[in-house]
């Protein structure tokens, strides 16, 4: 039993070494960086940059890197759809991951998606308003691609891929490898939502505490919410997809925080 849980535990490192964890340590790096150099409010914290001067390129580059980001997704799952291997009475990944099996099941996490975006889209505003009158928030760029024909819709695959890569990670995959090694559930949320803050870092402290915030409603609904849900990875992708669809192609909306 002792071997098993070091074997979960090593795996679910590694695919954090590739992955969100790399971003974590990068982000506590980037938070010594800026808050050592002068008020963290004075920082910028800028996503979807451009890749090159040369729209073609540009645009290749972004569909490289949005494609690559998400392969240790894939990687997780190819891993725990191999349990079967060892353990035949595993359930399946479908299962595990808690994908609907009809279209009405589908629509039902499209709406409580809906429904936490309208929640957290508030939150968000009021946590990144009240960061930076602090002064422990940088000022957040969300779009910083030049404007091209594809510049809105690689926006939205980029936000398509943060909602992915780490609830999928997160709440699929993690909570599965935490649950084989018998952490409880309120350790895991805890843990999880922790992780979840510290790859936001290079955002500044109100950044942190706002997706901390996020990852305990999140992991909350998913081990004890409405049987409709409860389980299930993809009302939180879309949740996640929706916030980052907004913030990327609406950035006016921070803007307007920040005036």
């Amino acid at each position: 039993m002792k071997a098993d849980r070091s074997r979960w535990g090593a795996e679910l490192a590694l695919i954090a070494a590739v992955s969100l964890g790399q971003s974590a340590i990068y982000a506590i790096v980037r938070l010594v960086d800026i808050s050592t150099r002068g008020p963290i409010s004075d920082a910028q914290a800028k996503l979807n940059t451009s890749e090159s001067i040369r729209p073609l390129f540009d645009l290749l580059y972004q569909l490289l890197g949005i494609g690559f980001a998400v392969v240790p997704v894939a990687l997780a799952m190819w891993l725990m759809a191999r349990d079967k291997d060892t353990a035949p009475s595993t359930p399946s990944l479908r299962t595990r991951m808690g994908w609907p099996g009809n279209l009405r099941g589908w629509l039902v996490h499209i709406l409580w998606g809906a429904g936490l975006f309208a929640v957290i889209g508030v939150g968000t505003l009021g946590v990144y308003f009240l960061g930076r009158t602090l002064g422990i928030t940088a000022q957040i760029m969300p779009n910083n691609l030049n404007a091209y024909w594809w510049t809105v819709p690689v926006l939205i695959l980029h936000a398509i891929k943060n909602g992915v890569l780490e609830e999928v990670l997160l709440l699929g995959y993690a909570t599965d490898r935490l649950h084989k090694m018998r952490i409880s559930p309120w350790v895991a949320i805890i843990s999880l939502a922790l992780f979840r803050g510290s790859y936001h870092l290079y955002q500044g402290i109100g950044p942190f505490v706002g997706n901390v915030l996020m990852g305990l409603l999140f992991g909350y609904l998913y081990f004890f919410g409405p049987r409709s849900i409860r389980g299930s990875v993809m009302p939180f992708v879309w949740a996640h997809t929706f916030i980052d669809v907004v913030g990327f192609t609406a950035p006016g909306i921070l803007h307007a925080v920040d005036a």
